[in-house]
């Protein structure tokens, strides 16, 4: 299985951030990842189909917003918190708190 590649902090780019985080479903996994330290892609409680949330977690991971880390067969995904608040001080909080006040039927 090939190890997941991940930007470096200093390269993060805010508008790569703020891309990855503009879809519904990815918004979604991150607000789910930041209520537990390390998640498993399959325990993720999002109803889309393998090779789309594929497609989004690949998105994340690729703008820096979270990272993969390869366990035998699992890949268990975090969120990158102490790289975007060093990149980023607050950002993610305010995205966080934001998503947790807008009504569910706003997607």
């Amino acid at each position: 299985m090939r190890t997941p590649s991940h930007p470096a902090t200093d390269s993060l780019q805010l508008a790569g951030i703020f891309h990855a985080l503009s879809d519904p479903a990815r918004l979604s996994i991150v607000t789910g990842l930041a209520e537990v330290e390390e998640q498993c892609c399959s325990d993720l409680d999002v109803p889309l189909s393998k090779s789309t949330l594929s497609h989004h977690l690949k998105v994340l991971r690729e703008a820096g917003v979270t990272t993969t880390r390869v366990e035998g067969t699992r890949r268990l995904m975090s969120l990158r918190r102490n790289d975007l608040d060093l990149r980023f001080p607050g950002l993610l909080d305010a995205v966080l708190a934001a998503a947790t006040r807008e009504p569910a039927d706003a997607h």
